[in-house]
C-alpha cells in the first residue's frame, strides 16, 4: 500500500500533534505540518502531497485566504482541502460548499476517528 501524504497546517501545536499522531499511528499516512498559513503554502508548493487539512483560525492569514492562494497556483490546485473549524455558523457551512473544498471537520474533533473522516472526505463517499 502506498503511503500517503498529508499537510496539517495549524497554529495550536497541540491540534498539529493530536491530528499527526492520530493520523500516523491509526491511519498509516505520513504526515507533514505548518505553523502557520505562510509556512503551509511554502510545504504545499515543494512537498508531494495527496491531501492538506487547513485550519480556518490562524493569525496573519486566516484558511480562508490560505485556500484561496493555493487555488490560484497551478502546483497546489488540485491538492483536496480538508478545513478544520471551529466555526461552523450556518453561513459559514454555505461558504465552505461554496469554496470547493473537500470536506470539514470540526473541533473539538474525535481523535479516534479523524482518520476514517479524513479517507471517507477524500475517497468521496
Amino acid at each position: 500500500m502506498i503511503t500517503q501524504r498529508i499537510l496539517v497546517i495549524d497554529d495550536e501545536e497541540e491540534i498539529r500533534e493530536v491530528v499527526r499522531a492520530c493520523l500516523e499511528d491509526l491511519g498509516g499516512w505520513e504526515v507533514v505540518t505548518a505553523a502557520s498559513a505562510r509556512e503551509g503554502l511554502s510545504k504545499a508548493e515543494t512537498e508531494c502531497l495527496d491531501a492538506i487539512l487547513l485550519d480556518i483560525s490562524m493569525p496573519e492569514m486566516d484558511g480562508f485566504r490560505c485556500f484561496e492562494i493555493l487555488q490560484e497556483n497551478a502546483l497546489t490546485r488540485s491538492i483536496p482541502v480538508i478545513l478544520l473549524t471551529a466555526k461552523v455558523l450556518p453561513e459559514d457551512q454555505a461558504r465552505f460548499s461554496q469554496m470547493g473544498v473537500a470536506g470539514m471537520i470540526t473541533k473539538p474533533f474525535n481523535p479516534v476517528i479523524i482518520c476514517n473522516q479524513v479517507a471517507k472526505i477524500l475517497s468521496g463517499t
